[in-house]
């Protein structure tokens, strides 16, 4: 019916998981990048399977009521903002959409109830923290992003979401590396030197850390680095700029080993009250803004008495189980990440927090640990990656039931899969709210209350 390169005219009806436009001819689907729901579009057909197809927009002949100008003159070519062109409010309902269809279709659960997603205050310049790789583009060195579904470098150092300042730290690393001769990754080859810059930002302590991850080996210095040392240290802010030695022939950003060239070894920002350590290779949300209110949800969904003991599975450097160790008898974090545990015990001294306890490990693994010392768990909090929790984790969890679980998700799909589960070993959703933490992405973020059915034996976790 269809072929490669014929032109059709479609109408977009819905929006898929990477933000693509889907439509149907003669129950036939199409997915379009750039097109949105409402759209009437010619496209270009790209790529034809049995059931379903790709289209490329020819021509948009009649834009969704939902169209807008994007601010950012690329952000059609680079893969970071895919819903530039979507008002916000209508990113707000898709998201709110995409969590309540992936419980529906995934996790099977009928008629739920989703809140309206807790929309972003600012949408300019929300990032705490910028990955940019360092690439050449038709012989020169370029700053900028991935394109779509590619490693076709986009230059850009003037980022919509990216802070002000970011930029022109970008702009003053570039032309260290050029004046240097210091040569972008070649990720085919594996030769080159400067992979890519990471610039961490605390946003209520006005701290910056600039880390550049080099295709170096171990303690090798870069090229006439002081130069670029006394460039950067002068920016307001600055508090520590580190060297990241990444020579493995992978995809990571980051290695396992770092040089501070200048300042100190972290940089500190607070959430609420707390106070946190921010190293080059730990976890710390991108939007601490949104992640306040999310945590004060979590914190809320917990309903922690002052007798009860909380496990924090995937704990990160600590964020939530400061906030939990506020109202616990005890907390117990749990994380694989041995400079994240380092950080999380600092960050529990800091803040004079002595009921938090971190322990290093597969959570999976630590969760049996704690089972076999019979340690008791009246709340477990989780917050795993977006490949969601272990299933093993999840059994232990099952076996040895708490009374409430809360679930801090960064992916619908894996978060309905993982709920499916429990709902199967004996837990009832109560209360499912989203946050709109990456404005202008297909991203959402997810805060669950479970509670348990009652049917099992208290945990003994």
């Amino acid at each position: 019916m269809f072929k490669k390169n014929d032109e059709t005219e479609i109408l977009i009806s819905d929006i898929g998981t990477k933000g693509e436009g889907i439509g149907k001819i003669n129950d036939f689907v199409f997915f379009v990048d750039g097109a949105l729901p409402g759209d009437i579009c010619l496209i270009k057909i790209l790529k034809v399977n049995k059931s379903y197809g790709y289209g490329k927009i020819i021509e948009i002949r009649k834009p969704s009521p939902d169209r807008v100008l994007s601010p950012c003159p690329v952000s059609d070519k680079c893969g970071g903002c895919s819903l530039m062109h979507l008002n916000y409010e209508a990113q707000l309902k898709l998201k709110q959409k995409k969590v309540k269809d992936s419980l529906e279709r995934i996790g099977g659960f009928k008629n739920i109830e989703v809140s309206p997603v807790v929309p972003m205050e600012n949408l300019r310049g929300y990032r705490n923290k910028a990955q940019v790789p360092v690439r050449n583009v038709k012989g020169n060195l370029e700053v900028g992003f991935f394109a779509k579904n590619s490693h076709n470098l986009i230059p850009v150092t003037d980022c919509y979401i990216q802070t002000e300042t970011s930029s022109s730290i970008l702009e003053k690393i570039k032309e260290y590396a050029v004046l240097n001769a210091i040569p972008a990754y070649d990720e085919e080859n594996h030769s080159g030197i400067l992979r890519h810059v990471l610039i961490k930002t605390g946003f209520k302590t006005g701290e910056i850390m600039v880390v550049l991850a080099v295709n170096l080996k171990e303690g090798k210095p870069l090229k006439n680095q002081d130069s670029l040392i006394d460039s950067l240290k002068v920016v307001e802010g600055m508090k520590s700029i580190v060297l990241n030695y990444n020579s493995k022939k992978n995809n990571t950003i980051l290695g396992i080993s770092s040089k501070t060239l200048w300042g100190s070894d972290y940089i500190s920002d607070y959430l609420g009250e707390m106070k946190f350590k921010i190293s080059p290779l730990s976890f710390y949300q991108v939007n601490p803004v949104q992640t306040e209110k999310m945590y004060k949800k979590a914190l809320e969904f917990a309903d922690i008495k002052e007798t009860d003991t909380v496990i924090d599975a995937y704990c990160g450097i600590g964020s939530i189980s400061l906030f939990l160790a506020q109202k616990a008898k005890k907390v117990i974090g749990i994380e694989i990440v041995e400079d994240a545990v380092k950080d999380a015990e600092f960050n529990a001294q800091v803040n004079n927090i002595k009921n938090a306890e971190f322990i290093a490990g597969k959570s999976e693994e630590v969760i049996y640990d704690l089972i076999n010392k019979e340690i008791k768990a009246d709340v477990l909090v989780v917050d795993p990656p977006r490949k969601g929790c272990d299933e093993r984790f999840l059994s232990a969890v099952a076996d040895f039931m708490p009374e409430k679980i809360v679930y801090v998700s960064c992916n619908p799909d894996t978060l309905a899969r993982d709920l499916k589960f429990l709902g199967e070993k004996g837990y009832n959703i109560k209360e499912v709210q989203p946050f709109d933490m990456f404005g202008f992405s297909y991203h959402v973020e997810t805060v669950i209350m479970m509670t348990s059915c009652g049917f099992k034996s208290k945990s003994r976790l």
